[in-house]
């Protein structure tokens, strides 16, 4: 698989779209799930298991990476660098947020993705800003705003910081630059690269190794024990094959599609998503806000990504 496409070119076919869309719904389930875990495992030990069996599920299609003279050692620093601000530092500071935020705080801070990806695209990359993707962000995050506030203000009233605020914004931060560097690659083998297994499983290699140093500097500061059970397996089937494996392939071939800024505004669609999958598992019909926030997000797509 190839997706090397210029990340200027805001072209949004119905296959790209697809591609965008499906990492925000696994994503959104990855949210809920985290939560419903927190009692089980530790969240840096969690984020450890989850790539370390996402490497397992990649081995049988990617294992001539593994081979001499594949690239993978001579390009170590790329995918090092890769892997850190993906699956080292942005999974696990995501599970650390849910240790001590609320869903509210969460997904307020991580809608500012936008804005971060623009910011970083243009002081690190060098990528100018539009003012329609500036107008953009701000339909986008209204549309957040919108959903998490469930349209009443007393709710956005009552909003305060709180410590894991912190660590999903530097999650942020980080996926804007995880994003940017997709689309800037060097330093990386073409058969690698060109090939979406070898390519996923070279970063679930190296970030396994920052997954493990922090899992293992967690399991030194902390006392939480690991409590094994269907429950805890189960998470971890649907968070090795969904938000990892299937959502990061999807990701990564979007992003060399779309660009960093146009794919960015899908992620504001993961609270929507979770609103959603929250009102199916608790039986809850879906609110007139829901609409409403979902023609604000779509509106920031638009505007956006019109040429």
């Amino acid at each position: 698989m190839s997706d090397t496409t210029n990340p200027r070119s805001h072209s949004l076919t119905l296959s790209t779209l697809a591609l965008l869309t499906l990492p925000q719904i696994l994503w959104a389930g990855n949210a809920i799930v985290g939560r419903l875990v927190v009692d089980l495992v530790p969240p840096l030990m969690f984020n450890f298991l989850r790539w370390s069996l996402a490497s397992l599920v990649l081995l049988p299609l990617a294992a001539w990476v593994l081979r001499p003279g594949s690239g993978l050692w001579a390009h170590r620093w790329r995918f090092a660098w890769l892997s850190l601000f993906s699956v080292g530092a942005y999974n696990a500071l995501q599970y650390m947020a849910l240790q001590t935020s609320s869903p509210i705080n969460m997904t307020l801070v991580g809608s500012s993705m936008p804005i971060w990806m623009q910011l970083v695209g243009r002081v690190f990359f060098k990528e100018p800003v539009s003012r329609r993707q500036m107008a953009g962000s701000l339909l986008s995050i209204a549309g957040v705003v919108l959903v998490l506030s469930r349209g009443s203000l007393d709710t956005l009233r009552n909003f305060h910081l709180l410590p894991g605020d912190f660590y999903i914004l530097m999650a942020t931060i980080c996926w804007a630059v995880y994003s940017w560097m997709l689309v800037r690659p060097q330093g990386e083998p073409q058969a690698i690269r060109g090939d979406w297994a070898a390519f996923l499983f070279a970063q679930t290699l190296y970030g396994s190794v920052w997954a493990g140093m922090f899992a293992a500097g967690e399991t030194a500061l902390s006392d939480q024990a690991i409590v094994w059970g269907w429950p805890l397996v189960l998470a971890l089937i649907y968070v090795v094959i969904g938000p990892a494996v299937l959502a990061y392939r999807s990701w990564g071939a979007a992003v060399r599609r779309a660009g960093p800024t146009i794919a960015s505004f899908f992620i504001c669609f993961i609270p929507f998503f979770t609103a959603l999958l929250s009102a199916l598992l608790l039986g809850e019909m879906p609110q007139l806000y829901h609409g409403a926030a979902f023609l604000l997000l779509i509106g920031g797509v638009m505007v956006a990504s019109k040429r």
